[in-house]
């Protein structure tokens, strides 16, 4: 599983020109991805670290300012642009494998209290964010 974590001041999701997903005060958006080996412990694992992560205003994480999270579905995250001019997607799990493993990274976030807002699996998103820093990172977990 990987996660491009990025500090926002705001952030929200759209499909048909309609939100369906926003923060409208600093937080985290996380674009993640899963991969064919992932496991509903590794979207734990990473929920963890994404909530615990120290990268807010004063070295605080999301746990301890209780900044609000959103979280949309990225398959494009495990590209392979090694060869060639198109990427390869077959790194990506299939939507039958991911959807559930976004969702169960979701849910790992809100139980520990987060307060967390999601694109729409599959859908065409148009993602706008007011990035803070810019703060940037690149979070992987493993089975």
């Amino acid at each position: 599983m990987r996660a491009v974590v990025q500090r926002v001041s705001r952030a929200s999701v759209s499909v048909d020109g309609a939100v369906v997903g926003a923060i409208d005060s600093p937080g985290l958006l996380v674009l993640l991805g899963v991969t064919h080996t992932d496991t509903p412990a590794v979207a734990d694992k990473l929920a963890d670290k994404t909530w615990q992560l120290r990268i807010l205003e004063g070295e605080r994480s999301c746990a301890e300012a209780h900044a609000p999270l959103l979280v949309v579905s990225q398959f494009t995250l495990y590209a392979d642009t090694r060869k060639g001019r198109r990427p390869s997607w077959s790194a990506a799990a299939p939507g039958p494998v991911s959807e559930p493993l976004v969702a169960a990274y979701v849910d790992a976030l809100r139980a520990r209290g987060a307060d967390v807002a999601t694109g729409r699996f599959g859908a065409m998103m148009e993602v706008s964010l007011v990035n803070s820093g810019p703060v940037t990172l690149l979070l992987e977990a493993d089975a």
